[in-house]
C-alpha cells in the first residue's frame, strides 16, 4: 500500500464521523497489510537463519 487513503466519511446528524467508505482497491490492500502483520506477529518467536543457510537450504531442495 502506498500509505495514500481516499476515505469518504459519513457522519451523524451532529457531524460526528460514524465510518468510513474506501475505495474497493484501498480496502483490500489494507486487508493484505493487515494478513501481512498478522503472519509476522505469528512467526515472530521462530529461530531465525542466515541468509547464507537459506541459500543452501534453497539450493539442498533444488529451488535454487
Amino acid at each position: 500500500m502506498n500509505g495514500k487513503l481516499h476515505p469518504a466519511w459519513i457522519t451523524d446528524e451532529h457531524g460526528n464521523r460514524v465510518s468510513v467508505v474506501l475505495p474497493v482497491e484501498e480496502y483490500e490492500a489494507l486487508l493484505e497489510d493487515l494478513a501481512d502483520l498478522a503472519a509476522v506477529a505469528e512467526r515472530r518467536d521462530e529461530p531465525t537463519v542466515t541468509h547464507e543457510e537459506l541459500v543452501r537450504r534453497l539450493r539442498a531442495d533444488g529451488l535454487l
